[in-house]
């Protein structure tokens, strides 16, 4: 009897130990999992750096931004565009087969409650050779424009002037400036419906006063990667509404619009942006970009004549190809 009991009670003691033993094979399951979608993040994360390094660097190659020699001055505002080219140029110093040096430049525009301590904090660490202007133009601004409308517009034609002169002072030869792929098209829409202009941000340019070249060499590069980029590196970010300006209403209008196109129309935005780099100015209307008015009939065909745009680019493909038309291509 007593052998029975003992062998009950040794049952129960074994069944009561069985939980703990189905616990720790759900911990080493669950730790499996975790660690497989921590793989997976790393391996995503990694995809996104080669792929901004890949699209600045043919950026950068396409219109031959940076030189051997020169000394980049990147605009530093303490927002994630500014920061990611900022982190990719450093890598891609390091990789290049030319040697350039970089500076960071912050402009401390006395803007209320704005933490300059953030900015130099995070240079000293990255080990990058900096320099802060400090210039009031917080206080000019609201002086000269009216309360509740728009600032930007002068802060930024203010900051410009600066910034050139910053970069006159410390022997830059570029300047380095965040707009990305969405700015230039949200700028591009704007002029058209706003300002009646083919227009946009170019990828490189020169410097109001000549003595720089301004680049840009996140033109290839979307928002939203930069977003998800901002948040990988954890990059410590200076909001843009320090001084109570709002947002402008129209580029906002324009970034939703290219936002909605995105979902219901995909490629559409693609298109666009590649359309920047395929002009026919001989197709277009502006008298001083083509000389219409000298155009005479020379008896010769002409592969860029009126035979080029028989094909609309919505019809249906035909096995002709046209000479002298560059194909629509969507940049990665």
């Amino acid at each position: 009897m007593n052998d029975l009991l003992m062998q009950e009670v040794a049952m129960q003691d074994q069944l009561l130990a069985s939980p703990p033993a189905a616990d720790a094979e759900t911990d080493t399951v669950a730790a499996f999992a975790s660690h497989k979608q921590m793989e997976k993040i790393a391996h995503e994360n990694n995809k996104l750096h080669k792929r901004l390094c890949r699209q600045v660097g043919q950026a950068i190659g396409d219109f031959n931004m940076i030189e051997d020699g020169d000394k980049v001055m990147v605009c530093l505002s303490g927002g994630k565009d500014s920061y990611a080219l900022l982190d990719i140029l450093m890598t891609l110093r390091e990789r290049a087969p030319i040697k350039f040096e970089i500076v960071a430049v912050n402009l401390d525009q006395k803007q209320p409650n704005f933490p300059d301590h953030i900015l130099p904090a995070y240079l000293e660490k990255l080990g990058v050779a900096y320099h802060i202007e400090n210039e009031d133009t917080y206080s000019i601004v609201k002086r000269l424009i009216p309360e509740g409308k728009t600032t930007c517009s002068l802060c930024s034609r203010l900051r410009r002037g600066i910034l050139y002169r910053v970069a006159t002072e410390l022997g830059a030869t570029k300047v380095a400036l965040g707009h990305h792929r969405d700015d230039i098209m949200e700028t591009f829409f704007l002029n058209m419906f706003f300002g009646g202009k083919l227009k946009s941000m170019p990828a490189k340019l020169q410097s109001d006063d000549g003595k720089q070249i301004v680049i840009r060499p996140l033109a290839y590069v979307k928002e939203a990667d930069l977003i998800r980029y901002a948040e990988v590196k954890q990059f410590p970010i200076i909001p843009c509404d320090l001084c109570g300006s709002q947002e402008n209403l129209q580029r906002k209008q324009i970034k939703g619009m290219l936002r909605d196109w995105e979902k219901k129309f995909p490629g559409r935005v693609e298109n666009i942006f590649s359309s920047l780099s395929t002009v026919a100015p001989s197709h277009l209307m502006d008298r001083n970009l083509f000389g219409f008015t000298g155009l005479k009939a020379t008896g010769i065909a002409d592969p860029n004549g009126d035979i080029a745009f028989d094909d609309e680019p919505c019809s249906t493909p035909t096995s002709m190809t046209v000479p002298g038309i560059i194909p629509l291509r969507p940049m990665e």
